[in-house]
């Protein structure tokens, strides 16, 4: 608990004042505690760079290395340069201290300006944490790299590169809805003063080796495989899915759980997606498909309901049979109430009353085998309602206890998942209301005693899905 109490003031801190970046700040700040590298996608003056020297201010003891490349970046730049006392021997070495060979957090804006001999040298950098310096291969601290594009890469050549970035998050201005609030923002960021020690990492990442892989995680990488492929995305690679697994795993040990879970899948969007733009679809996949968020929308339920009411209309104005001496009768009962003959000296009331009566005696009624088989058909479709507002009210208890466990989850996406349930209950509470009514309307039809006919059944066969 105590680590994670840590990590909520981090994420706080870090996201002070960052408007609409809040899964920008939890992924940047995962993918280092585990390790991995991130890279932001978007236009320039998004919030890049701030992001990554504060990522950096969150951990103790690293040092921290920044460049814009171009394509007329040089070696030099970013590993140092060329040690002359080495020359001197007949070796070939560079001088790295302050350069990217010995920062533990580096921000590398624009990555995909660069030339092929440095992207070369990075692929090492970044997937084994080595240097080829001269001949020697040196470890590095690196932590995490935090890269930064305008746009992704359509050269095949960088598809390697590309590929060593675990999270690919797309940022964009900030929207409408908080404009005003961007016009206010103070520009000083928040002094972190316990940024994590390289002991409480090596600690988090001793307890994300112990957690396992729950059945419904691994039934969830399942079912993101296949989306993947019947959806024509690329499909990820075994080094790709190995990192996934890795990073939910640190996610888990650092909110305390001893298993990943379906709910992990929310990284998913930021992994598995080539394109910025294919993100949304695999968001709306995580939501809708895989945890199955119930809809607050029945459209098969509301035209049950309308054919229900419907028939009442019908069967609550049906005249009564105009055959033989019943026809007769009630037009000389008619007759017999003065309703026949214009009496201008009757009192408005005294008129509404026979109406009533009138209309009452003329409506048409209906045997007790009718009422009761339409009685019994409402029935049935509100033990259908009943039936799927236990089972909503389940899932939605079982997901509230699962989401108060998380921290890396942006409270937006947290809030959204909710609050579906809560619109599904209202949904259904408002159809069952609808049939109880209906219910006790055909229940209340006239009835005839003596009759027998049955109804033929409502047909909403047809509108159901």
């Amino acid at each position: 608990m105590v680590m994670r109490e840590r990590l909520s003031s981090l994420l706080a801190a870090l996201g002070h004042g960052l408007l609409e970046r809040e899964a920008a700040v939890r992924l940047a700040l995962l993918a280092a505690l585990a390790g991995e590298h991130v890279l932001l996608i978007g236009p320039p003056g998004t919030a890049k760079s701030a992001l990554a020297r504060r990522l950096h201010s969150a951990f103790a003891d690293t040092r921290y290395f920044e460049r814009l490349l171009t394509r007329f970046s040089t070696p030099e730049e970013l590993f140092g340069p060329l040690s002359l006392k080495a020359l001197e021997d007949d070796r070939y070495e560079r001088l790295t201290d302050g350069f990217l060979p010995t920062a533990g957090i580096a921000f590398l804006d624009e990555v995909f300006k660069a030339n092929s001999a440095i992207l070369n040298a990075l692929l090492t950098l970044l997937n084994e944490r080595e240097f080829d310096n001269g001949t020697q291969r040196l470890t590095t601290p690196l932590v995490s790299v935090v890269g930064a594009s305008n746009e992704v890469p359509a050269d095949d050549a960088l598809r390697a590169f590309y590929d060593r970035f675990l999270l690919r998050v797309p940022v964009a201005p900030v929207g409408d809805g908080n404009f005003t609030a961007l016009l206010a923002l103070d520009e000083a960021a928040p002094r972190i003063e316990a940024p994590l020690l390289p002991a409480e990492r090596e600690a988090v990442a001793a307890a994300a080796a112990r957690v396992v892989l729950g059945d419904d995680f691994t039934a969830a990488c399942t079912s993101l495989r296949e989306w993947l492929a019947s959806h024509d995305q690329p499909a990820l690679s075994d080094r790709r899915w190995r990192q996934f697994v890795a990073l939910a795993r640190t996610a888990a040990a650092s909110e305390g759980r001893d298993a990943v879970d379906r709910y992990d899948l929310w990284l998913a969007p930021f992994i598995a997606s080539a394109q910025p733009h294919n993100v949304p679809a695999l968001q709306a996949w995580f939501e809708d498909e895989l945890l199955a968020t119930p809809a607050h929308e029945a459209p098969w339920l509301e035209r049950a309901v309308q054919a229900f009411e419907k028939q009442l209309t019908i069967e609550e104005t049906a005249p009564a049979d105009d055959a033989g001496d019943d026809g007769a009768g009630k037009l000389a009962l008619a007759r017999a109430i003065g309703l026949g003959e214009r009496d201008d000296d009757a009192q408005p009331n005294a008129q509404r009353i026979v109406s009533a009566r009138l209309e009452e005696t003329l409506r048409r009624r209906w045997s007790p085998v009718h009422i009761r088989c339409r009685v019994e058909q409402v029935s049935e479709i509100e033990a259908q309602v009943a039936a799927s507002r236990a089972e909503v009210q389940s899932c939605a208890q079982a997901q509230a206890a699962a989401l108060a466990t998380r921290l890396w989850m942006p409270p937006s996406l947290c809030t959204r998942l909710a609050h579906a349930p809560v619109k599904a209950l209202r949904m259904l509470d408002h159809i069952a209301a609808r049939l109880a009514a209906t219910r006790a309307a055909f229940a209340a039809l006239p009835c005839d005693e003596g009759a027998t006919a049955a109804p033929a059944p409502i047909a909403i066969a047809e509108a159901v899905e």
